[in-house]
């Protein structure tokens, strides 16, 4: 990497933690938010785990959600699970395990829309995976009793 790319890396980092940090300071995520996220996060089609780390917390801390960000959220989140490691569509051991602490941290509907997402996209996934998947749609995590009488 170049120097002028590692600059340019740091100021896209830099944007992304300053749209993080006003949603944040704000107590919600407008539809603003979230464009301003695909621009200056997701803008090259990666998201690094410090970045999914972000967004994971960034969902935990916040009550208020515009609907964008759930499709965004998801989107991110299964990109960086299943398509943007080696092999492309295999969820590995480490990769699972790391998803389904931040699913568990979460708790949310969110959480259990990521989980349920990375399982439909995927091409392979640890043998536990799918049972701790349905385990926690079992659970009556916030949401989830509403998103079924819904469906």
């Amino acid at each position: 990497m170049t120097l002028d790319e590692s600059r340019e890396l740091a100021k896209t980092l830099d944007r992304g933690r300053a749209a993080v940090m006003e949603a944040a300071r704000r107590g919600e995520i407008i539809a603003e938010d979230v464009a301003r996220l695909r621009r200056d996060i997701f803008v090259d089609g990666v998201i690094d785990r410090e970045e999914a780390d972000a967004l994971f917390a960034l969902d935990r801390a916040i009550a208020t959600k515009c609907p964008e960000w759930t499709e965004f959220f998801v989107e991110a989140i299964t990109d960086h699970v299943v398509w943007q490691s080696r092999p492309t569509g295999v969820v590995n051991e480490a990769q699972g395990e790391w998803l389904i602490a931040r699913a568990d941290a979460a708790a949310s509907l969110n959480g259990l829309a990521v989980l349920v997402n990375v399982l439909a996209e995927a091409h392979r996934v640890p043998a536990w995976f799918l049972a701790a998947v349905r385990a926690r749609a079992a659970r009556n995590w916030a949401g989830v009793a509403e998103a079924r009488a819904a469906a």
